[in-house]
């Protein structure tokens, strides 16, 4: 009744859109071409986390308002996976992105684009808008998950074949300069008769998709918004009227409360104190609070703990404000020296993002050690279902999902990244797997950056036994190579069901030599977990065994 449009409800993975109700004609009688046409809308987005959103949302033209087999998350509501890029859909879109999906080619997080058929952009460009002023003309950047309402015009000019967004605060005039501008003939994209609307979904992070005010028109301009009319974001609600009667026993509380806590704060002030510089201050999104670790894992209790390493210990936790489930990891780390370097690095690697990595969300620092944040991983390790059969077990289309996975993720670390991220510990016990069984690698404790193109600094030795290539060993540097040496001792890992180094009751086993000597006598394939039995493919069992003992070539050249 407020006039208010809320596209999806505060749920998970959900999807939703809203179409004007009667199809309009775009194209000219005479000529068959699109028309022109332009768009003026209000929007925002509103995320339960604070700096975290699921997926955008998109301004439509389609044949259609019947989405019932599009899917949510990345494909915004309109596609799926088989569908997306499809030229049969006849759609064009506009969209107001918050997730960077490496798959759809997205430039980053916070972006808008123009779609035609899919959701591989024709041309995108980072949301923010152009602001002139004393001759000049600067670039604003903008947040599209601030929750702050914000105008979008959109225009076509059938003329030129060119189409036009412009992105803006709420309240400021529409710029002279567009963001980005198509030149592109919708003639064969567009049919006669289409809907216009919107369509927005959330993944696993909710967050709420508000119109606010639209007005479209065909060949001319579209209405100008009466600003000052258009409905409020939802705010929080307001006191019962038990506490407004109760108010004076209230305050009472309030004030024996407040005595109480600044007495239980100074007792426990030293429990939660944390190691604060002034450089730090620039990474304050990325910096969590120590007490709200503590909580969360309820004091860093046993039976809280999912696993220990050689570099630390990691607790399973739920933030107190905002129910997310995370992972912390509590590393030892009595110098000071390199800690600049390192926390940035940290928050570095916390901007990755990709389907098959573990999310690492922050950081925390006290005096000793530094805490680490990152995604919880609800099936944990990918080593307890080799090492644990058969209580815990994956057939072979799971394990090679797994493979696919980790080699996607290896992959953008290494060359679709702005920097190469160097892993340095690429083993099973560091895939960890999502509530699919999804593969995603995890504990970027060692990982190191660099610009591509540069030369690679020498550093400590660090690593698993197993998996460090030879040359890692002799020279100390880490290189792409050396992470794909570990990769090939993975995949024959999760083939064979064995680890790099075992004991037999004779002597050590190689793993790696095994498989070779398998190879060498004519029938590789016998060297696969026995526990898969005869549920396999063949072909991909043999494809994985030689990937991996070409990737554990002795030679850095050698290897793929």
């Amino acid at each position: 009744s407020s006039g208010l449009l809320k596209l999806t409800s505060e749920t998970e993975r959900s999807r939703g859109q809203a179409f004007y109700p009667h199809h309009i004609n775009f194209k000219n009688s005479t000529n068959g071409s699109v028309s022109s046409f332009s768009t003026i809308f209000v929007f925002a987005i509103l995320s339960k986390y604070h700096g975290l959103s699921s997926n955008g949302m998109a301004f439509v033209i389609s044949p259609t308002k019947d989405f019932s087999g599009a899917g949510g998350s990345q494909y915004l509501g309109l596609f799926n996976k088989s569908s997306n890029g499809k030229a049969t859909n006849h759609i064009v879109a506009v969209e107001l992105d918050t997730v960077q999906s490496t798959d759809l080619n997205d430039i980053n997080e916070n972006h808008v684009g123009i779609d035609i058929n899919g959701l591989i952009s024709e041309k995108a460009f980072p949301a923010g808008y152009y602001e002139d002023g004393n001759g000049r003309r600067q670039f604003r950047n903008l947040s599209l998950i601030s929750g702050k309402r914000l105008q979008v015009w959109v225009e076509y000019d059938g003329v030129g074949k060119r189409m036009d967004v412009t992105l803006a605060p709420f309240k400021v005039s529409k710029p002279k300069t567009p963001l980005l501008s198509l030149h592109r003939d919708l003639s064969s994209i567009v049919n006669n008769e289409m809907y216009v609307g919107f369509s927005s979904s959330t993944a696993t992070i909710v967050s709420s998709h508000y119109v606010l005010g639209w007005s479209f028109k065909m060949n001319g301009q579209a209405k100008d918004l009466t600003l000052s009319q258009l409905p409020k974001l939802p705010k929080p609600k307001k006191i019962s009227r038990l506490l407004t009667i109760g108010l004076p026993f209230i305050l009472v509380t309030v004030i024996l409360v407040a005595v109480s806590g600044v007495v239980y704060y100074t007792r426990r002030k030293r429990k939660f104190a944390e190691v604060v510089e002034d450089w730090e201050l620039e990474y304050g999104p990325h910096r969590f609070k120590f007490k709200d670790l503590y909580f969360a894992t309820k004091g860093f209790k046993d039976e809280e703990l999912l696993g220990a390493g050689g570099f630390g210990r990691v607790y399973k936790g739920t933030l107190p404000t905002s129910k997310l489930e995370v992972a912390v990891k509590r590393v030892s780390h009595e110098s000071r020296q390199g800690m600049k370097e390192f926390v940035a690095e940290v928050v570095s690697i916390g901007r990755l993002r990709h389907r098959n990595l573990v999310q690492l969300l922050g950081y925390c620092r006290r005096k000793g050690e530094l805490l680490l944040v990152y995604d919880y991983m609800p099936n944990g390790s990918l080593d307890k279902y080799l090492y644990n059969q058969p209580k815990l077990t994956l057939n072979w289309s799971q394990r090679f999902k797994v493979i696919k996975g980790v080699a996607s993720g290896l992959l953008y670390l290494h060359e679709e990244w702005e920097q190469v991220v160097i892993h340095r510990d690429v083993k099973a016990s560091n895939v960890l797997l999502d509530s699919e069984l999804n593969g995603r690698l995890g504990d970027f404790g060692l990982a190191r950056l660099y610009d591509h193109g540069t030369e690679l600094q020498t550093t400590h030795v660090v690593g698993t036994i197993g998996y460090l290539a030879p040359e890692h060993t002799r020279t100390g540097k880490a290189t792409p190579c050396t992470d794909v040496f570990a990769f090939g001792a993975f995949l024959l890992e999760v083939a064979c069901g064995r680890r790099p180094i075992s004991q037999s009751p004779v002597d050590e086993v190689i793993l790696v030599d095994w498989v070779y000597s398998c190879w060498r006598e004519g029938d590789i394939v016998q060297a696969k977990d026995p526990n898969l039995g005869s549920n396999y493919e063949l072909e991909e069992v043999e494809l994985v065994l030689k990937l991996g003992l070409i990737c554990s070539h002795s030679e850095p050249e050698a290897r793929p």
